[in-house]
This record gives C-alpha cells, sequence and structure tokens, in this order.
C-alpha cells in the first residue's frame, strides 16, 4: 500500500521497543541538532555527539538544549569525527550514524573503508532521498542522491534492490518503480534510455526485486496521469510511483534539490546497503529533514545480507 505522507514512518519509529543509540558525526551543527533532539524526546532515538567538545556545549546552550538527555564524545581539533563516531558502532557502544557538520566526501570515506566494515558483502550502498511534494498523493524516493555518479546496469539493478528492500522494509508490498529518462521512447544515442528498456524485459524476465518496473520514462508521465493522457503513453502507473531511479548522481541531486528549495517538498535521506542505519542530511537542510532521517532509521529493522 502507498504512504500519502511522513506519518507511516513517524508512527513505525516511535513504536519501536528501545531506542537506536545514534551516533552524530560533527554534531555542532544546528538544525541537525534540533531535528535529533526532537527525535530523542518522541523516544526512538538517544544521541551521541561526537565532535569538538566546546563547540558543541556553545551550541547546546545557545539552543537551549542543555537540559535534555545526551553524551558527548570530544574529539581533538583535526581529529577525525566520522571515524570516531564508527569506533563508537564497532565498539557496540552506538546502534546508528547521522551526518552532521561534516563535508559528504568526509563522511563516506570512512563508511565505504573496508576495514571498518560496514558493508555487506556485494551489496552496493546506495542514498535514497525519501520526498513528499504538496501536489503529488504519495510519497516519493528518488535514488541515488549522493554516492553512485554514473551507474552502470549492474550498479543501476543493486539500487532498485537497495531501494524496494527499504520499501518492503518500510511496509510496502509492491512499489511501482521508474526509470527516470529525458525521453519514454529508447534511442541508441541516449545509453541511459537503452539500459532502462533493457532492464525492464530482463525485470520481465526474471525480477529485479519485487515490484513493478517502467521505463524509460520521463517525469512528466512519471508524476501525471493527465500528461500521459496528453502523450498518448499508456501506462496505468503514471502518477501512481512510489520510486524513482535516476540515470546519475547529478540528476537526482539536482532534481530533489529543486523539490526541496522551489516546491517546498519536504523530505528525508538515508544510505541503504551498510550493517547499520545512517541517516545523511545536508547541513542546509531543516530540523523537520533531519527529524524525519533518523525516524526512517529508526523504523528500518535490520536489513540481512
Amino acid at each position: 500500500m502507498y504512504k500519502t505522507n511522513f506519518d507511516f514512518v513517524v508512527d513505525k519509529a516511535k513504536a519501536v521497543t528501545k531506542p537506536i543509540r545514534v551516533a552524530i558525526a560533527g554534531a555542532d551543527a544546528e538544525n541537525i541538532l534540533l531535528g535529533a533532539f526532537r527525535a530523542a524526546d518522541d523516544g526512538f532515538v538517544e544521541l551521541i555527539l561526537v565532535g569538538d567538545e566546546q563547540k558543541i556545549t556553545t551550541m547546546l546552550k545557545d539552543l537551549s538544549l542543555t537540559s535534555k538527555k545526551y553524551s558527548i564524545v570530544s574529539v581533538p581539533e583535526g581529529g577525525n569525527v566520522v571515524q570516531a563516531a564508527i569506533d563508537l558502532v564497532k565498539a557496540g557502544k552506538a546502534d546508528a550514524l547521522m551526518r552532521g557538520n561534516t563535508q559528504t566526501r568526509d563522511f563516506l570515506l570512512p563508511i565505504v573503508d573496508k576495514k571498518n566494515d560496514l558493508i555487506y558483502k556485494d551489496r552496493l550502498l546506495t542514498q535514497v532521498t525519501m520526498v513528499k511534494m504538496p501536489d503529488y498523493g504519495r510519497v516519493l524516493a528518488f535514488s541515488d542522491v549522493t554516492l553512485i555518479p554514473e551507474p552502470d546496469m549492474n550498479q543501476r539493478k543493486k539500487i532498485i534492490k537497495n531501494m524496494v528492500g527499504m520499501f518492503e522494509a518500510l511496509g510496502y508490498e509492491h512499489p511501482n518503480i521508474a526509470l527516470l529518462a529525458m525521453v519514454e521512447k529508447p534511442m541508441f544515442h541516449m545509453v541511459d534510455t537503452v539500459e532502462a528498456q533493457t532492464l525492464v524485459h530482463e525485470h520481465s524476465e526474471k525480477p529485479i526485486a519485487n515490484c513493478e518496473l517502467v521505463g524509460p520514462i520521463a517525469y512528466d508521465l512519471i508524476i501525471s496521469k493527465e500528461a500521459a493522457r496528453l502523450k498518448g503513453y499508456d501506462c496505468p502507473l503514471c502518477g501512481e510511483f512510489d520510486g524513482v531511479v535516476a540515470p546519475n548522481l547529478l540528476t537526482a541531486n539536482i532534481l530533489v534539490k529543486t523539490l526541496q528549495m522551489h516546491g517546498h517538498a519536504s523530505s528525508c535521506g538515508v544510505i541503504i546497503g551498510a550493517k547499520i542505519p545512517i541517516a545523511i542530511t545536508s547541513r542546509s537542510d531543516s530540523a523537520e529533514q533531519a527529524y524525519l532521517s533518523l525516524a526512517v532509521c529508526a523504523a528500518l529493522p535490520e536489513l540481512e545480507e
């Protein structure tokens, strides 16, 4: 069953029997802290603030959060706050990671470092952003928004599997997934359109995941039944998609940020494919986005290899 808003994620997170312990790497980030403490107040996370203790303490004081429950792991200036957060996970002192005041590259590199053993064998680490737009009747997920610059055919299959796995873990039964392209007809000079057609054909022969898969398909057709009618595009799933797999990172990233900045969309981001939940938001994201990302992490049961 499709979801119309993020209430289902929040309700699922609030229903957990034990809060997850979240290590925030570089916790001196205003909106991250505001969203994280709201999640803590709602009972589904416990907070471990990792980074420069003086900066964190000053920010907590400025935000009137010092009376809340939390712990601080101090990292000396110039130290690797992400590795320090990961070390807490490896020591059994944290259950999940969250990006704070760190560059995306600095946050991701220790996560993919084999010595940290955070990724399941033969799994691809991908990022999924779930978006709720005012004028679309359901939550819509986009991938990959952060990690894979130019996914090949095999990587796109794994992106689909990761997205569908996330949907299933959140209670979806058979999500509708679109393979985004500029046009809906395969063209030899647009490799992604040919690959999308091939993926759909292979999926019909042997399902990549438990989902409906359509592509190549343009964005207006993904979103609107009326656009499909006007274009004469015969697909009953138009206007009813749950997930969008983009042809490359640039497309997904720009599309999501455009929806956030100009379409007034609420959203949350998580990394799928790791052994632990990982919340990833931009430092310019709202406290609501941080809160929702943690809600997804808390709502996700452990995804097996």
